[in-house]
């Protein structure tokens, strides 16, 4: 039997003696049973570490507050043949698999200095340091217009450590490889990266007890287009009983394409690819190197905001959201929905870095190429009331059009719903976009008060750090279930009551033209 750790340091001091005196023979016995005992400790610290999924064994990292497996495959290869099909289950493999650094990237351009490949189907699980069992389970769905991004960006450790519970970041497949809808390509083409979600999530359903975690307690969540994700899978039929709770954050969940048009869409996209025979287009599209799709189909356009992703219409996505939840069609489980206090200046932020700024000689015509009446937007949105500032003006108009008063319809149409907004406007994402007006609190603000970026923690002050611990206290209450029914704005001063939303966002104007 080994010796409690407390009692070794003095055994072995006295062996380090014995060595010295002792007959060679007695002293080899001896090291061979402390040596024993030191590589037994060895193994136990490093047993948390190997997990057995369904499909082999993999070996990730252990801190002294969490453990992190990372590329862990959930379904095979989607390449040659399988290129635009469903996804397949994963294969197995024998012994143990590295799991200690993060899979490929989906390809997307730019792909930020991150490896891509087409065989980048894989999940990260984040966890509680091993022993507990039954914990809740965070899902999360990256965003990125369904074109870039990737689940190693976003580091959880904060979510695992103080919330105590797991968290599993994905890659899907993303753009013209993950949402082409050509007819050729299937009865029902297009929303492979959606049904690369479904599997990712039946991955857990059947994998994450192995890592302490309760498959009947998943809650599935993501920002911007992963938002819009979840807001598909609240509908699709292929999702139901794969989670229990649901966060949509900033997800403008009413910019959905229909089938039909997506299919248009995409033959003419075949077409410049040089597919132009119907007869053969499947074969020639597969047939081309992935560097040749990263420019994507666009089927929706948000202000200018052009991308592919979901399309509804079909078995896999019957309606859209709004209309599943109006309909009564959205499956009744509570459901986190909220925005941030000024999304859109985040992206026009990039347009006037690409010379489309929006002045005041500017503001009618830029409204009317979004909005047929612009002269009764612009009477809403007066420049003068932005202290002279058209590019806010133009800003507040498509925020309050294209993401809070739909998140407030949305809302209102489903049976359990809390809601947030956040206005912090010294966000660390906000600081990391450069403007000539001031962001205030835009898309993608709330990110990095519950993810780590690039590794390491933001560099919060006292302020911004009780802010955090807040939303991550208030993400994992409803996570457990714990939490209802609420209305919290995020402020730069601390949570508070959320009220006059609807008022605030001029959502009376927008339902009227609806």
């Amino acid at each position: 039997m080994c010796l409690p750790g407390i009692v070794r340091p003095v055994v072995e001091a006295v062996f380090g003696a014995a060595r010295r005196c002792w007959p060679g023979v007695l002293v080899l016995a001896l090291t061979l049973v402390t040596s024993a005992c030191v590589a037994s400790d060895a193994a136990v610290g490093r047993a948390g570490d190997v997990v057995r999924t369904a499909s082999g064994l993999v070996r990730g990292t252990s801190t002294p507050d969490h453990r992190l497996f990372q590329g862990i495959p959930y379904a095979a290869a989607p390449v040659g043949e399988r290129r635009w099909q469903p996804p397949a289950a994963a294969g197995s493999w024998p012994g143990e698999r590295d799991a200690t650094k993060p899979g490929p990237r989906c390809p997307q351009a730019p792909a930020g200095g991150a490896a891509t490949s087409e065989d980048c189907l894989t999940l990260n699980v984040w966890t509680p340091t091993a022993g507990a069992t039954g914990r809740p389970v965070l899902v999360w769905l990256h965003g990125g217009a369904f074109v870039n991004g990737g689940g190693d960006r976003y580091g959880a450790e904060r979510l695992v450590s103080r919330g105590d519970e797991i968290v599993v970041t994905l890659n899907y497949r993303l753009g013209t490889l993950g949402f082409l809808a050509d007819p050729a390509l299937g009865a029902q083409p297009g929303n492979y990266g959606f049904l690369d979600q479904q599997q990712a999530l039946r991955w857990v359903r059947d994998n994450i007890a192995a890592f302490g975690g309760d498959p009947a307690a998943v809650t599935i969540a993501g920002e911007s287009a992963g938002g819009m994700s979840v807001c598909d899978h609240l509908v699709a039929p292929g999702s139901r009983g794969l989670f229990r709770a649901a966060i949509i954050q900033s997800g403008p969940c009413q910019a959905q394409a229909s089938m039909v048009a997506a299919e248009e869409t995409s033959v003419r996209y075949a077409a410049a690819l040089g597919c132009r025979d119907r007869a053969t287009a499947a074969a020639c599209l597969r047939a081309l190197p992935a560097a040749k799709l990263l420019d994507s189909p666009a089927y929706v356009s948000v202000a200018g905001i052009e991308m592919p992703g979901p399309v509804t219409g079909g078995s896999v996505i019957p309606v859209s959201p709004p209309d599943g939840a109006r309909g009564g069609s959205a499956v009744p489980v509570p459901v986190l929905l909220g925005t941030t206090h000024d999304e859109f200046t985040y992206f026009l932020a990039q347009q006037t870095a690409s010379g489309k700024a929006v002045t005041r000689h500017s503001y009618p015509a830029a409204l009317a190429k979004v909005f047929p009446d612009a002269a009764a937007v612009a009477a809403t949105y007066p420049v003068d009331a932005f202290s002279g500032n058209a590019s806010l003006a133009y800003a507040a108009a498509v925020t309050d059009w294209g993401f809070a008063c739909p998140a407030a319809r949305m809302a209102g149409s489903l049976p359990s719903v809390s809601t947030y907004e956040f206005a912090d406007p010294t966000s660390p994402a906000a600081k990391a976009v450069s403007a000539p007006f001031p962001l205030g609190a835009p898309h993608t603000a709330e990110l990095p008060y519950l993810f780590d970026f690039d590794g390491k923690p933001p560099a919060f002050t006292p302020a911004q750090q009780r802010l955090a611990d807040r939303m991550v206290d208030d993400w994992t209450a409803f996570v457990r279930g714990r939490a209802g029914g609420t209305a919290v704005s995020y402020r730069q001063e601390g949570a508070r009551p959320l009220t006059g939303f609807t008022h605030h966002h001029q959502c009376g104007f927008w339902a009227a033209r609806s």
